[in-house]
């Protein structure tokens, strides 16, 4: 994994790209490289050694003719197959994935983006055309940012990297009003900052001579609606695992050290299956967390799964006294808000795998979303929210907003191009809300630590076969990810395949109110000095807290988004 960035301008300034990439280089702290096209471009990269470990990948990479230079982030997880189809069109002079993008590109044209499997954000400057092509993978896994300022295009992989840029600094007001009334972190283009937009996951853009345009390259609808119907639910189970398989290998190239997260789930304990079944590294370390809370840890269920392969197994406890040195290095990190303390408490994992030499990590994100797993996809009813572990109550509070900073929400509007409420929701979940804002809150967090952080269950093929499926292979007998768990039954001790979804979670809501009380305070007073004090109604906030330190605690989404704001505009 690594960092992007890059200015397209009639006069670049190589000061303000290394700024940019100081900014971001723990994305890759084994090597910096820039290159210069004078008057018209100027882009850098931070490199993440995992393919080809020599210095001949380092980039920007330039093709052999010397006409472009690639600045990329992520990985091509089939590059040795288009290695092999391109062989006879380019002479090839390193083993990186890298390479294989960039002739995938010049032989290809923008049409390469159809055949890559991985996850990624990439420019590519043609010092001929003067043009910059960039690109982002089907789900926005990997990020891209960018802004335009006095006729210069910026882009990077972190906002903090365009914010050494006068002007990209002023937050998105409506962004902050949606995120405190509805629980939304922006549409797929949009940041919570006014001058900083992303390039949605699927779409790539082209800029040169100060104009830039955004067209999109991947159609979800036009490519399940190729899926063959009519499947029995064991063709479709041998299908999909046989996917799985195919998924699972791809994400085993590397040529560093790799592990996995687990927790006590159905997603993880098919997880940890499959490394085993098709891994080429049969005790691959596996990592989880805990927090020494019966009520919420996932241990016992982790450590039951983790007998029957004999993984080593590397548990990290997460206590109240983490949270306040951990809030203020993830706040940082992540730039906008993030998920509260489970984000803190995963985030955990990271920092031991850096220190154990782990370089690359696999996680199980993406199943709930393929196979219909949160409860409102069983009740089959669109509650508008999708924020989780809230009880029956709203996690909202708009009172606490002040009346003219709450006028500016809007909610929320997504489209539902099929003709069933399921899917609908499957859609949304997958590109506007529960995918985009995991993806985020994990990629900021693994790049924190220099970790490469992969997404098996994200593969395009995995997902679009998935989503095409009847519904009665997605829910049965009121249970979720039904094929899944049917997948899972032989793997694993019988009553882990139908054990009921269990997030994993931390005593947020019970810390908050008690160990965290001073913590929680303190950020709430933070709130009344900070740039944005003129959002919140005060004494609404003291109402608020003093119900919820009275046992109103059914959710403390309300109380952590408060805390989180206190974060991010802290002096």
């Amino acid at each position: 994994m690594c960092g992007i960035a890059g200015i397209i301008s009639s006069n670049p300034s190589e000061e303000e790209l290394l700024k940019m990439l100081e900014k971001q280089v723990h994305r890759g702290p084994d090597h910096t490289g820039s290159f210069n096209d004078k008057g018209y471009a100027a882009i850098g990269h931070n490199r993440l050694s995992i393919i080809d470990l020599s210095t001949a990948a380092d980039e920007p990479f330039c093709d052999n003719s010397g006409r472009y230079y690639l600045t990329f982030n992520g990985e091509i997880y089939n590059y040795i197959e288009l290695k092999e189809e391109l062989k006879d069109y380019y002479d090839f002079r390193t083993s990186s994935d890298t390479e294989v993008l960039l002739a995938s590109y010049i032989h290809w044209g923008k049409n390469c983006l159809e055949k890559f499997r991985g996850m990624f954000a990439f420019g590519i400057w043609d010092t001929e055309k003067k043009e910059l092509f960039a690109a982002r993978d089907r789900f926005g896994v990997k990020p891209f940012y960018y802004t335009v300022q006095d006729g210069s295009f910026y882009f990077s992989s972190e906002i903090k990297a365009l914010q050494i840029v006068p002007g990209t600094s002023r937050p998105n007001e409506k962004v902050w009003a949606n995120y405190f009334t509805y629980g939304s972190y922006g549409m797929p283009e949009k940041t919570f900052y006014e001058n900083i937009s992303q390039l949605p996951g699927g779409y790539f853009l082209k800029s040169s001579h100060g104009e830039f345009a955004v067209e999109k390259w991947y159609d979800f609808e036009a490519e399940i609606a190729k899926i063959p119907t009519g499947y029995s639910f064991e063709e479709a189970k041998k299908k999909y695992y046989d996917l799985l398989k195919e998924s699972i290998l791809l994400r085993f190239r590397a040529d560093v050290p790799l592990g996995f997260n687990i927790s006590g789930g159905i997603d993880s304990s098919l997880l940890l299956a499959l490394v085993n079944l098709f891994g080429n590294n049969k005790k691959i370390r596996a990592y989880t967390f805990f927090t020494g809370d019966e009520r919420y840890d996932e241990l016992p269920w982790v450590e039951k799964m983790i007998a029957t392969t004999d993984n080593p197994l590397t548990s990290i406890k997460f206590s109240s006294e983490d949270v306040e040195e951990s809030s203020k290095f993830m706040s940082k990190a992540q730039d906008e808000p993030f998920g509260g303390i489970p984000t803190l408490a995963y985030s955990g994992i990271f920092k031991r795998a850096q220190k154990d030499g782990i370089k690359v990590l696999l996680d199980g994100q993406g199943m709930d979303e393929q196979w219909a797993g949160y409860d409102y996809y069983l009740e089959n009813m669109d509650s508008g929210s999708t924020i989780q572990g809230t009880g029956s109550g709203s996690p909202f509070r708009k009172n606490v907003l002040a009346a003219d900073f709450a006028a500016l929400a809007e909610k929320p509007s997504y489209p539902k191009p099929f003709d069933n409420k399921l899917q609908n929701m499957q859609y949304r979940d997958l590109f506007f809300t529960k995918i985009p804002r995991a993806l985020r809150f994990n990629d900021r967090l693994s790049m924190a630590y220099g970790i490469e952080l992969r997404e098996p269950f994200l593969d395009h093929k995995l997902v679009e076969f998935a989503f095409t499926m009847p519904s009665e292979f997605k829910i049965q007998n009121g249970a979720g990810k039904y094929m899944l768990r049917e997948i899972l039954k032989p793997l694993v001790p019988a009553d882990i395949s139908y054990a009921p979804k269990r997030a994993l979670q931390t005593p947020q809501r019970e810390w908050l109110a008690n160990e965290l009380i001073v913590f929680t305070e303190e950020n709430l007073n933070k709130l009344k000095l900070s740039p944005v004090a003129a959002w919140f109604n005060f004494s609404e906030i003291e109402k608020e807290w003093k119900a919820y330190k009275n046992g109103d605690n059914e959710s403390s989404f309300h109380i952590w988004q408060l805390i989180n704001v206190a974060l991010v505009f802290r002096e």
